[in-house]
């Protein structure tokens, strides 16, 4: 039956290969089941329904990957995306988590729609690859100043906007010895440092009295808080328009990133660059995203970590369908998610914004009409705590930069007409 549905001998590849590729996959996103309902929490949301709608989306999303693309790609609540929905879409602009939960569920059948019609290329190509790498390091940097906040590192200070917060407490010493960990345990190739690093982190502040133990198995917590909780009405306000694009626009760069760099490393690419069953895998990535809207938890998207299970073999889908079965038993793991303080999901928050700033390194440093737009894009993120505020000034910075510097040749059709939206939408015509 698992040849027939993956076709294992095809790939040059066996069960035992595929369940290992699957386990090794899964220790090195599971961090998500701890970072997730930490996140999304501080929105008023039941973290225990969040970790339930965590653990489901990633399972129903890294199935539908395994069964439909047969791709060894799993899938969970992204990072970034959940940071987006929480401090600018609920905190910041004041909308509730439910009808940013309709935004995503709308950004998400976009990109079906998309992706059945496949306009995902045309969208893809007409955005430069160094604006996409600057908006990936804006989310970076993005996160980075949310977990030197959430750790007690970074305060707000009147004088000067921020400052450096009280490092004598244990909190914020315990984030920065999380972090050392697991940058130490990622050079030496370890398996799973990020969820060491977590796990590490919050034992050392139970063992302190910083923070208390509330076990580690017990059933599943309830669903209801935030299962069909979506207000999609009222994400179709036009002051949304945005925030749904955001979240349109980073999964699609996300994904695509993260499906070539993945296919790559498994050998699923064609020489000349075609991926086969490309469609398949992004139909598989907007469903999980809607799903995941309905259950309870922010766009749902493919995992680099996947990259990790490739490496050790993994060449199909039953891998993504393992990582699916062990996001089921996680379910019972509740009371040690929720063991786990703000502080100790901070270092996992600075080690993936280390992980999205590198490509920066790819950017055309000596071309000024290149550099000035990247540094803006990724700069306007952390600063105005927003997402879609950095893609808004990067699109709007790109095209100025570009037509007054005489390289208006350089623009495709989609980016102006982005960019005009993007004028029309910040207000600048009615100032």
């Amino acid at each position: 039956m698992l040849e027939r549905l993956f076709q294992l001998n095809a790939h040059n590849t066996n069960v035992r290969t595929e369940v290992l590729a699957g386990i090794t996959t899964f220790l090195t996103m599971a961090y998500i089941l701890f970072v997730n309902p930490s996140i999304l929490g501080e929105t008023g949301m039941d973290k225990g329904a969040v970790f339930v709608a965590t653990c489901l989306a990633a399972a129903i999303g890294s199935a539908i990957m395994g069964f439909i693309a047969n791709y060894p790609i799993a899938l969970a609540p992204g990072m970034g995306l959940n940071a987006f929905f929480t401090y600018t879409v609920v905190l910041h602009m004041g909308h509730t988590w439910q009808v940013a939960l309709g935004a995503v569920f709308l950004s998400a059948c976009m990109f079906f729609l998309l992706s059945i019609f496949r306009i995902r290329e045309w969208i893809i190509n007409s955005i430069p690859l160094e604006l996409r790498s600057a908006i990936a390091a804006g989310i970076g940097l993005f996160l980075a100043l949310i977990a030197l906040k959430e750790a007690g590192i970074v305060i707000a200070n009147p004088a000067t906007l921020v400052g450096m917060g009280d490092l004598s407490k244990p909190e914020p010493l315990l984030a920065i010895l999380g972090f050392f960990i697991i940058v130490a345990l990622e050079a030496r190739k370890i398996t799973g440092a990020v969820l060491i690093g977590i796990l590490v982190t919050t034992a050392a502040g139970i063992a302190l009295g910083v923070s208390q133990f509330g076990g580690v198995f017990s059933m599943p917590p309830s669903l209801a808080p935030t299962f069909m909780q979506l207000d999609i009405k009222g994400a179709l306000n036009i002051g949304l328009v945005t925030v749904v694009f955001a979240f349109l626009f980073v999964d699609i760069f996300d994904n695509s990133g993260t499906l070539i760099a993945v296919a790559k490393k498994a050998g699923l690419m064609r020489a000349d660059g075609h991926m086969p069953k490309m469609g398949r895998a992004l139909i598989a990535d907007s469903s999980a995203a809607m799903v995941g809207s309905v259950l309870g938890t922010s766009t749902t998207t493919s995992y680099i970590e996947s990259a990790a299970g490739v490496s050790a073999g993994g060449r199909t889908g039953l891998t993504a369908v393992v990582v699916a079965i062990l996001f089921l038993f996680a379910l019972f793991l509740a009371p040690l998610a929720g063991s786990v303080p703000a502080f100790a999901t901070a270092p996992a928050l600075l080690f993936v914004a280390v992980l999205m700033t590198a490509g920066l390194a790819e950017i055309e440093w000596s071309d000024i009409t290149v550099a000035a737009p990247v540094v803006i894009t990724a700069l306007a993120m952390p600063l105005t705590f927003s997402i879609a505020n950095g893609i808004a000034f990067g699109f709007i910075a790109w095209t100025v930069i570009k037509l007054l510097a005489g390289r208006g040749r350089e623009l495709s059709p989609a980016l102006v007409i982005l960019s005009i939206l993007f004028v029309i939408k910040l207000g600048w015509f009615n100032a």
